[in-house]
């Protein structure tokens, strides 16, 4: 399905017409670089939740209802990203402020963040199902980009990976819907930077307890560490890519 009509407006709801689309590719141009090095400093609030920050826009992932054991939220933020409309990922009360909510495909942007959703399903066959809905969202921060896969549960199509773009951070489920031999096949076909896995750890949601051990295990790592936040900055080198296990953090 298309989009029949499509609007672009600058901290305002994007309007779009039609039910459900893949959403045109966002065309970013050059953004004016407000430090000499601009990064994305990436927190993990358990589950499919981060808080992923810029120097001045904070965007919330996924935000959870304390129903999952991990407690209320108590985040501010001026953009709140929700990939699919599941209790654990949809709960708006727990973020302070007035941020611009996005629930769907399309261009957004805020503040300098430049957003753009990707309409994908959370089932493993891809059918067009209103349950199954999933939005991957790619973010831009100045130049780096982090993509949140939010429930996917399949491969991505050649449309959706030139949506995508050049990935620099890539937010991967681990237990969900996609199998760990999936998980990998995506990883190869948007080959980010860095890799951070998700969902694994939800509190009373969590997921089967050697999910993340199977995963690393799929790509090929036996032994990593942890750490408590994960800063990204622009980078133009060619490096290995890197898997960052994140402590679940409040």
């Amino acid at each position: 399905m298309h989009i029949s009509t499509f609007a672009w407006k600058t901290g305002k709801l994007v309007q779009l017409h039609g039910i459900f689309a893949e959403g045109p590719r966002c065309r970013y141009g050059l953004l004016p670089m407000k430090e000499r090095n601009p990064l994305a400093e990436i927190t993990w609030l358990g589950y499919d939740c981060f808080r992923i920050k810029s120097r001045d826009v904070t965007v919330i992932t996924d935000p959870y209802d304390k129903s999952l054991g991990l407690g209320t939220l108590n985040q501010k933020a001026e953009i709140v990203t929700v990939s699919h409309e599941y209790p654990g990922s949809n709960k708006l009360s727990g973020i302070k402020g007035d941020p611009f909510v996005i629930t769907g495909p399309g261009e957004y942007e805020v503040g300098g963040v430049f957003v753009t959703g990707i309409g994908s399903f959370t089932d493993k066959a891809g059918e067009d199902k209103e349950r199954t809905r999933n939005n991957v969202f790619a973010m831009l921060m100045h130049d780096v980009v982090v993509c949140h896969l939010g429930a996917l549960g399949h491969t991505l199509n050649a449309q959706q990976l030139e949506i995508a773009g050049d990935v620099d951070v890539l937010l991967v489920p681990v237990g969900g819907q996609l199998s760990t031999s999936k998980a990998a096949e995506v990883i190869s076909q948007v080959g980010p930077r860095i890799v951070v896995p998700m969902h694994f750890s939800g509190g009373k949601a969590t997921t089967e307890p050697d999910a993340l051990d199977k995963f690393m295990k799929e790509l090929g790592l036996k032994e990593w560490k942890t750490q408590e936040k994960l800063v990204v900055r622009a980078t133009e080198s060619e490096e290995p890519m890197q898997v960052v296990v994140l402590e679940v953090r409040s």
